[in-house]
């Protein structure tokens, strides 16, 4: 763990800087209140820090209350080191966002003690986040694919619609349903089945850029949200999509197993249309017209409601 201690008494600072070392620390010191906020504020700074009350340029406090104006996507542990030991300076201390107070001279054991609770709550926060960062993406993904779920996909696609109004820039939107799907399930089993789209949702992020989305629509379908993209370039998309899916077997543990893709396409002035549910209505009459036309295949949407 990084530790950042500051102390403008640099025999102090190095003995307190040789103690953490021993103790496996990595230690930052530096020498003034300013620097210590600098590197405290820095999104990658320490997270651990020891500060003296009496600095130059900013005092213990006033570093405490500038990392927490500053900073406040992970949490800095800080314990403020001092000879005052009022009650009211310890409420002063602990009031401009310090976490502990530590009165000098201080026992080496208690100091450790101390900070190893700090790195308690240090790793308290951080379970704590990847359990949030794990509730929000098992929100927003499908747990099958990885994909975007169909919720996500649509806020997105009604957030880039909203953003595309302003900019007056293209966008285009692929609805893609696996032909026969049914049939991959009856013939080869549901874990063949699920193989198969797990596969899909690769091969199409595969076909995509970066800055494009990708959702899993429902069933076998799935949606991709095509950003600064016109007519031609969304039927090419599409194209490239069709042939990534249809141009090899998809390997399962049962066996080899060939699907195509029929796919509806969408590119257009958004303006023109009332609401996102009237441009889902076009596209899925394009992926209609694909699968009227014998599946494995494009089709444009032809505009049936502009406002």
């Amino acid at each position: 763990m990084k530790i950042l201690i500051a102390d403008d008494e640099l025999v102090s600072l190095r003995m307190l800087e040789r103690t953490l070392e021993r103790d496996g620390y990595e230690v930052v010191a530096v020498e003034d209140g300013r620097t210590a906020a600098e590197r405290l504020c820095d999104p990658h700074g320490p997270r651990l820090a020891l500060l003296d009350w009496m600095m130059p340029q900013l005092d213990g406090p006033a570093v405490c209350r500038a990392v927490r104006r500053k900073r406040s996507q992970r949490h800095v542990y800080v314990v403020l080191l001092t000879s005052k030991s009022s009650k009211e300076d310890i409420v002063e201390g602990l009031e401009s966002g310090a976490d502990d107070y530590l009165i000098k001279p201080f026992d080496p054991g208690e100091l450790k003690a101390r900070l190893r609770t700090g790195l308690r709550i240090l790793e308290l926060e951080d379970h704590l986040l990847e359990a949030r960062e794990d509730m929000r993406y098992k929100a927003t993904h499908d747990s099958l694919t990885s994909l975007l779920n169909r919720g996500t996909i649509l806020e997105l696609l009604s957030g880039e619609m909203n953003r595309i109004h302003r900019r007056k820039s293209p966008i285009a939107i692929v609805l893609g349903d696996i032909d026969h799907f049914k049939l991959v399930n009856d013939t080869h089993g549901h874990v063949a089945g699920d193989e198969v789209l797990r596969e899909t949702g690769r091969r199409l992020l595969a076909s995509v850029r970066s800055y494009d989305f990708i959702g899993r629509y429902g069933g076998e379908e799935f949606l991709a949200v095509l950003t600064n993209c016109g007519m031609d370039a969304a039927m090419k998309r599409a194209e490239d999509i069709r042939k990534a899916i249809g141009g090899s077997p998809f390997l399962t543990s049962q066996n080899p197993v060939s699907v195509t893709m029929s796919l509806g396409v969408f590119a257009g002035d958004t303006a023109d249309y009332r609401s996102l549910e009237e441009i889902l209505c076009e596209v899925d009459s394009a992926l209609y017209a694909a699968k009227s036309a014998g599946r494995n295949c494009c089709r444009l949407a032809v505009p049936s409601n502009p406002r």
